[in-house]
């Protein structure tokens, strides 16, 4: 198991902000494991006793609606901590975090978070950085659902996945979504986001292969009104 004083991981979140003895500390009582593809790590309305830490692969935070659909939230990748807000807020999980891909996870435990937010303000400054981010993101979120269309934000999600996580050599994306992931995350029926995708595949901005996703006119996906 790597120690967190080794790992380059914490250099992509709040971590970084703790001394090498606090890292130490964590070390001596952090757990790892592996998440397979689609499993839960954990569940909307869990009492979590701890962060974790993502050291490979990726997942979507989502809410069950009050008619019983999955809205993705975020997608959260490599590097990112999970569960900060309901360790900190003394909550419950506000949405529920799933596997895209085999992961392997860090699970912090709440007490040593706790005492180094107490203790070290550098930490405790850039954890509130990091809660004003995602409040920025969930406004932006709420305003795209209001003003934009399926097709616009379609594409978004489209530009968005390419640009951050990138293609294969097959030139497919990274990230393998299915049709009602992709309804999810722009707020659609399935039937929408599928028959949005067949207008993009007509248009020549992507092709399909199966599940996969080629992008072949990125330009043209940014065009979109």
């Amino acid at each position: 198991m790597s120690k967190c004083e080794q790992c380059i991981i914490r250099q992509f979140n709040t971590l970084k902000a703790l001394t090498k003895d606090e890292l130490l500390r964590i070390s001596d009582c952090k757990t790892s494991k592996v998440v397979k593809k689609g499993e839960l790590i954990f569940e909307e309305g869990e009492i979590l006793n701890g962060v974790y830490c993502i050291k490979e692969g990726i997942c979507k935070l989502s809410k069950l609606s009050a008619n019983g659909k999955d809205q993705i939230v975020k997608l959260v990748v490599k590097g990112d901590l999970l569960g900060q807000r309901s360790v900190i807020g003394q909550e419950s999980a506000n949405l529920s975090a799933t596997a895209l891909n085999d992961m392997e996870v860090c699970f912090i435990p709440k007490r040593e978070i706790i005492a180094d937010l107490e203790k070290n303000t550098s930490f405790s400054m850039d954890v509130l950085k990091d809660m004003a981010n995602d409040l920025k993101e969930a406004d932006n979120i709420i305003v795209n659902m209001a003003q934009k269309s399926v097709k616009q934000r379609l594409a978004e999600t489209l530009v968005y996945l390419y640009e951050n996580f990138g293609s294969g050599e097959d030139g497919a994306l990274s990230i393998v979504l299915s049709r009602e992931d992709y309804a999810s995350i722009v707020g659609t029926a399935t039937e929408s986001a599928i028959r949005v995708l067949s207008q993009f595949k007509k248009e020549g901005l992507i092709s399909t292969s199966g599940k996969q996703i080629i992008i072949e006119d990125l330009n043209g996906l940014k065009r979109i009104e």
